[in-house]
């Protein structure tokens, strides 16, 4: 008997806006690394689509490098405090980039703005990445930041948030803290890599889609030693904890365009099914990666809307409001 018959590639020409393909298509060329890549030319491709899209820090937005110390020695951060003050809340931010790229600087904007919007002081965690280090590195890092962070906060709310692999950190390092004083009081998860089932779903179905496609996701599991990544590690595929209660409440935004679209909706339901808080919104027209997008793409400054908003009320104890 025939299996189920392949799913047709999505017309990423006709579900992406005008201005959110501009983007696509400069964030091509501007990442584009000649020969078989490397961490290294990937990192400054990277690194340069990064500057590109920089939008700058808002006004009065103070900003302070600084360090904490973890189990392989200091973990570099950025503090962002707004021009009000640190705020009633603190966030605790962990970028993206498939565990190999991104750092203190590909996110700056993102965390300046995220600071300024929100009214919340705001770190970002430089964190240690594949291949220099390999699991549980980068989960040993984001922990003793948060650990660092929960004295930090002195007593305010703590939401933890990520990006991409930023965002199964920022999982990992709910799951890990829950019962302990200090734990997050949300989450908010930016198109996460949870540990869904790549042979399913939007894996499937947008396995080639812009900004990350299946030769992207290949490269980054190439260059960590997945042996080292049990199936069922939680520090890794949060999704795949046995045990998901007892969790803050949880916002997954995810890509319409994204091969990881499936795995903030499956995490969500398995919240709900427990007895949780979880909201998950699927932003149409957008691809993975849209944050850098926020000024450019309508699609994308709406749903970077959805994000502060959800920052700001998971701070605040309110329920966000995603409509």
């Amino acid at each position: 008997m025939d299996g189920p018959a392949p799913l047709a590639t999505p017309d990423y020409d006709w579900i992406l806006e005008a201005d959110t393909r501009a983007f696509v298509e400069t964030s091509r060329r501007n990442s584009r690394v000649e020969g078989e890549p490397t961490a290294a030319s990937r990192r400054a491709a990277y690194d340069a689509n990064c500057r590109y899209w920089h939008n700058g820090r808002p006004e009065g937005v103070q900003v302070e490098d600084l360090s904490c110390e973890g189990p392989r020695g200091p973990i570099p951060l950025r503090r962002y405090v707004p021009a009000s003050g640190p705020g009633s809340a603190f966030i605790l931010y962990l970028h993206g980039g498939g565990f190999v790229v991104g750092g203190l600087d590909s996110h700056d904007d993102i965390c300046a703005e995220m600071a300024h919007r929100t009214g919340y002081e705001t770190v970002s965690v430089d964190y240690r990445m594949a291949p220099e280090f390999q699991h549980p590195a980068f989960f040993d890092d984001a922990f003793a930041a948060w650990e660092w962070a929960v004295a930090a906060a002195g007593g305010r709310p703590l939401v933890i948030s990520g990006d991409s692999a930023g965002g199964t950190l920022a999982a990992a390092v709910v799951h890990a803290s829950r019962g302990r004083e200090g734990a997050p009081v949300g989450q908010v998860l930016i198109y996460p890599s949870l540990g869904g089932d790549p042979t399913r779903g939007s894996f499937v179905l947008h396995a080639d889609a812009p900004l990350l496609s299946r030769a992207d996701r290949a490269f980054y599991a190439s260059q960590r030693d997945m042996s080292l990544v049990p199936d069922d590690d939680p520090r890794a595929w949060p999704l795949r904890d046995p045990d998901v209660s007892g969790l803050p409440m949880t916002v997954c935004i995810n890509a319409q365009c994204d091969p990881l679209a499936d795995d903030g909706k499956a995490y969500r339901d398995r919240i709900l099914a427990v007895g949780g808080r979880a909201f998950s919104v699927e932003e149409p027209g957008l691809t993975h990666g849209f944050l850098r997008a926020r000024h450019a793409s309508r699609q994308a400054g709406l749903a970077f809307d959805r994000i502060v908003e959800s920052l700001r009320a998971l701070g605040a104890g309110e329920r966000p409001k995603l409509s």
